[in-house]
């Protein structure tokens, strides 16, 4: 049996579909996610989107912040319900996996005073992240 080797054109169309498949799989939502913290994670972003996904089924993931809040280290999902003005803000702790707290409520109004709020203390740190 006479062995051929793989071609550049089998090859480019192997390594073709590779940036549409990655593509795919990077979440569709504002990500805030800092190495540091990641590396401390016990729980998986994916594994703790699904779990914000289920204590809110008929909401989508608008944004994800992994944060250290009142000592624990959490995946704070802002949550969009079509229909519902603002957003819910699930907690998910990013050791265990578990819902911290309750699900909070933000309206339209609350978003852009927390934003702006934000902005100013970062304005007065400097600018720096």
């Amino acid at each position: 049996m006479r062995k051929t080797p793989l071609t550049l054109t089998a090859l480019s169309l192997l390594l073709a579909g590779a940036p549409a498949a990655a593509a795919a799989q990077a979440p569709a939502y504002k990500r805030d996610v800092p190495a540091a913290l990641a590396k401390r994670a016990k729980v998986r972003e994916a594994d703790a989107a699904t779990a914000a996904r289920k204590l809110m089924p008929d909401a989508a993931i608008a944004a994800l912040e992994l944060e250290r809040e009142n000592g624990h280290l959490l995946y704070s999902f802002d949550m969009k319900t079509p229909g519902k003005d603002g957003i819910d803000e699930v907690n998910i702790d990013a050791m265990t996996g578990r819902q911290v707290g309750t699900i909070d409520h933000e309206s339209s109004a609350d978003e852009r005073k927390e934003a702006a709020a934000e902005a100013k203390a970062k304005t007065r740190k400097g600018g720096g992240d």
